[in-house]
């Protein structure tokens, strides 16, 4: 809610459920900075390879153990399809295919594979496909251009394996409650900050243009996006446009009066639209996303429903109704385990992410000026560097804030040059420890505590988690 009614800044569009102004504000997003994403959020395989390397050898295992098992052997002929939704850089598909032709050593998955980058803005897919890595397998990679709620062009029942990475955050997502004796969602409008209002001359060309997406006018105004301010309001939901009507309506049953639950609309597409494609033995359907499944923290009304990063809308998933709707559309097997979970199993060890590593340090949080938080991330990177060695060449994306003394900025562009190109790949990157073991003197020299860290690697899973949700 608006924090001053009585200075309300000027209305720009007008009331609508929540879902229907996310797509919109989508589209802007990428449109206007889309080239810039990783200023705002890093995904898990936007440079670091784990993620992709896991989702590889999982493939390579549970294909060869379906085919050994078949009645007959496969021919070159025997087509593997997969298909990525929201490919981002393409990074986890480059990731991916190195890894799964270094497993295939006999040549009887790979030479058959097709690889499908699905997204609905043509320029992502450009630069996913220009990846350097992925020049090797240019003649296994296609890309389609539009909904990954409905991909055109591949026929029902010949998919073999859907990754969904990072992605059912941005889809359409609503946002319910039960309240008496109905059930509400929520709806927004958005308003533009008083402050850039006054420095727009031609006020009706820009409101004209935010409303119709006129991303070549919308270029000459200020941006615009870090100052949307958006009032809300409830309403009884419109049935009719909703899908899963009985299953949404049994899962709140779960939920007290008056607490907002996310409701993945986005997601369910895409999970019905990977029933109708994944063949009937196929591998089957990945989702790794930020979220929950847990009841407690679901019906908790202070619980994060959303964040907003460079003005997108991005939505922790409902991993308990994504997965009651999985079973309705006839997904019959269905799994949910933490993100590093999985990535550990495939590694046959322990793992956590470097984000993880440095919540640990006595002095992370609050305490520390942005510079010095800099300070202390690439000190840690350069103790871990010793021991971590990338299959990848990557240079650590780093810029140096502009607020920090002379000296620091001198010792930390220094360390940045220093660090090698197959070392710790981003702030996000999964860690072994093993790797954490190894390099214990250099970060115990930081600072760290060499039995935080083990309790870190063995922590039961957070209430709220980056997940792995899988389905066939």
């Amino acid at each position: 809610m608006l924090q001053d009614a009585d200075a309300l800044p000027q209305l720009i569009g007008e009331y609508k459920p929540l879902d229907q102004w996310q797509i919109h504000l989508n589209r802007l997003f990428y449109g206007l900075r889309g080239d810039k994403l990783r200023s705002y959020y890093q995904t898990f395989a936007s440079a670091d390879f784990r993620l992709a390397h896991a989702l590889a050898a999982d493939y390579y295992e549970r294909v060869a153990k379906r085919e050994k098992a078949g009645s007959r052997q496969p021919s070159s002929s025997d087509r593997l399809t997969i298909l990525e939704l929201g490919p981002g850089n393409g990074n986890l598909a480059a990731c991916f295919l190195s890894h799964l032709k270094a497993l295939d050593t006999q040549g009887f998955i790979y030479p058959r594979l097709r690889y499908v980058m699905i997204d609905w803005e043509q320029p992502t897919l450009d630069g996913a496909l220009a990846h350097s890595d992925l020049a090797a397998h240019r003649d296994h990679v296609d890309t389609y251009c539009g909904s990954v709620e409905q991909v055109m062009g591949i026929a029902d029942g010949t998919v073999d394996r859907i990754i969904c990475n990072e992605l059912w955050n941005d889809l359409p997502t609503k946002l319910l409650a039960k309240h008496g004796g109905e059930i509400e969602e929520e709806y927004i409008r958005p308003n533009l900050s008083e402050t850039l209002h006054a420095t727009i001359q031609d006020w009706s060309a820009f409101v004209r243009a935010f409303q119709a997406r006129d991303l070549d006018v919308l270029r000459a105004f200020p941006p615009f996006l870090d100052e949307l301010v958006w009032e809300k309001e409830y309403r009884k939901v419109e049935w009719k446009d909703m899908p899963y009507r009985k299953t949404i309506v049994e899962f709140l049953q779960r939920i007290d009066q008056d607490v907002l639950v996310p409701v993945n609309v986005g997601a369910f597409a895409t999970l019905k639209e990977a029933k109708r494609l994944l063949a009937p033995d196929a591998i089957g359907f990945s989702a790794f996303d930020a979220g929950t499944a847990d009841i407690k923290v679901l019906n908790d009304p202070e619980k994060p429903c959303y964040g907003q990063f460079g003005g997108q809308y991005s939505f922790m998933i409902n991993f308990a109704l994504v997965e009651a709707v999985a079973k309705q559309v006839g997904m019959t097997v269905t799994t949910i385990e933490p993100q590093r979970e999985f990535v550990g199993r495939s590694l046959n060890t322990n793992a956590i992410t470097l984000m993880e590593l440095l919540a640990i340090h006595p002095s992370a949080g609050p305490k520390l000026q942005p510079w010095e938080q800099d300070r202390l991330v690439l000190k840690t990177i350069r103790a871990l560097n010793e021991t971590f060695d990338s299959p990848y060449r990557r240079r650590l994306d780093f810029p140096l804030g502009t607020n920090m003394p002379p000296e620091d900025r001198d010792t930390l562009g220094a360390i940045l040059r220093s660090l090698k190109d197959t070392g710790i790949p981003d702030t996000v990157a999964y860690v072994t420890e093993e790797e954490l073991i190894r390099a214990q003197r250099d970060l115990e020299d930081l600072g760290y505590d060499n039995d935080a860290i083990k309790m870190a690697l063995n922590a039961p899973p957070s209430p709220m988690e980056y997940c792995h949700f899988a389905c066939r």
